[in-house]
């Protein structure tokens, strides 16, 4: 979808009284059937994100991998501010791997909010159903899940579906006025972009009684690359997400959607044991030089160090101005273009509950729409800076895409007895206090790790 076509769709009208269409599916009145996929901090958010919209909608089914996650979240829905939108049964509470094929079929939307790497899987369940979609950033963490999204949009479009993924920015008038201006030549052609997401770090989980490997592994799902992609794609994302944002400029689906190839560097310096334990065998920092068709290159940093310089941003260089998110200035630093925030057009919902906002009046209105495809190459763009890193190789993007190596087992997850493809050291360097788990030899090791082993 084009930026200009994206604009004309996301006005947010008021969705009071609005009926639903053919593409709703919802059987005979103007109730909408949600479903909720993932049962998690963020899937939370997003069911009450998408409840905020305040149409007619039930929420009619909702699960986890997890037992205890499921129930503890009908709980929390049920004494919530919107408890009358709940009308799922403790049957309709499911756990277990093959879960999301019970709350799919219930719903007439689908709210995908699980561990990255399970994403794919459901959404092609979900589509093939029929069902319009909203699902959290990132889509891939390898090249076949991204292969496999690709091939799912298709489907979606054939199917007139609504997808929205959370890559929120999207949705924020700073950005989408940003990327009009561009397209407009106000800062003349596009030279480079910078983007950050450094920061101190992220959650840790420590093992339970009575864990198996693989549950111990999904519920710390952020320290295995197999099951997030590592924190340039599970993260960083939304920045490099922005970057081809920008030098496309709107034309997701052009020759500039995506860079063409990729050299970068990355490691683990602070997040090894003995600093840290039991966390897994994620880099703690990435650079990377991306480079698109036209020349224009994305210079890239993400980081999770305590104590370091902290940054997310996304800046843009042209052959006439710079800027940001809101505002363009010239090569002397006078102002080109501002956003104006007093603008009635500009005072929208906050990003999270926009999104939402604005995909229930598509689904209502029949409006296609479909961010999966963005999504699919920011997110696979993301997976290519991973693998030129860990590779100390550059990678070009038709390379990766066609033989980039899996990390998630094809065959999916079935069971918690399963065995992860990363597994703890047997021989640990340091020998770790009891109950703890080293990773330290699944490291990728550049010069040695093959991208497309």
């Amino acid at each position: 979808m084009k930026r200009r076509d994206f604009l004309k769709t996301s006005g947010l009208a008021s969705l009071a009284g609005l009926s639903v269409t053919r593409g709703a599916q919802a059987a005979g009145d103007d109730v909408m059937k949600i479903g909720l996929v993932g049962c998690g901090g963020r899937a939370r958010g997003a069911l009450l994100d998408r409840l905020s919209a305040k149409d007619n909608v039930k929420v009619v089914a909702i699960c986890d991998a997890f037992e205890e996650n499921a129930k503890s979240a009908a709980e929390a829905f049920r004494a919530s501010d919107y408890a009358d939108n709940m009308a799922f049964s403790d049957d309709e509470v499911f756990w277990g791997f093959d879960a999301y094929k019970k709350v799919i079929d219930l719903c007439d939307q689908a709210l995908i909010v699980t561990t990255p790497a399970f994403r794919p899987v459901h959404y092609r369940y979900a589509v093939e159903q029929g069902k319009h979609v909203f699902m959290e950033k990132p889509c891939a963490v390898d090249a076949p899940s991204y292969r496999s999204f690709v091939e799912s949009n298709k489907i979606a479009d054939e199917k007139g579906l609504v997808v929205v993924v959370g890559y929120q920015r999207h949705y924020e008038p700073q950005y989408q006025q940003l990327i009009e201006k561009i397209a407009d030549g106000v800062i003349g052609d596009v030279m480079y972009t910078r983007v950050y997401w450094n920061g101190d770090g992220i959650w840790e989980r420590r093992r339970m009684a009575g864990d198996t490997e693989m549950m111990y592994q999904l519920r710390n799902w952020y320290h295995f690359n197999w099951l997030c992609g590592d924190g340039i794609v599970e993260q960083h994302c939304h920045n490099i997400d922005i970057a081809n944002w920008i030098h496309s400029k709107g034309d997701f689906m052009g020759p500039l959607g995506h860079p063409v190839k990729c050299n970068a560097m990355g490691g683990r310096q602070t997040r090894r044991f003995p600093f840290f334990k039991d966390s897994g065998y994620r880099y703690d920092h990435y650079v990377c030089e991306f480079t698109f068709a036209d020349g224009s290159q994305m210079f890239s940093q993400c980081k999770h160090m305590a104590n370091t310089w902290s940054n997310v941003s996304e800046h843009v260089y042209g052959t006439k101005g710079e800027g940001g998110p809101g505002f363009l200035v010239d090569r002397q630093g006078k102002e080109l273009w501002r956003i104006d925030n007093n603008d009635p057009k500009n005072q929208v919902p906050g990003p999270y509950q926009y999104e939402h906002h604005c995909q229930a009046k598509w689904i209502r209105e029949g409006v296609k729409h479909n961010d999966g495809w963005f999504a699919a190459n920011s997110s696979m763009t993301s997976v290519l800076g991973r693998m030129a890193a860990c590779s100390g190789q550059e990678i070009t993007w038709d390379d990766a895409v066609n033989n980039g190596r899996a990390e998630f087992p094809l065959e999916s997850v079935t069971s918690w007895d399963q065995v992860p493809p990363v597994l703890p050291d047997t021989e640990p360097p340091v020998q770790p206090a009891e109950g703890e788990k080293i990773y330290e030899n699944s490291v990728p090791m550049p010069g040695q790790w093959k991208w497309n082993a």
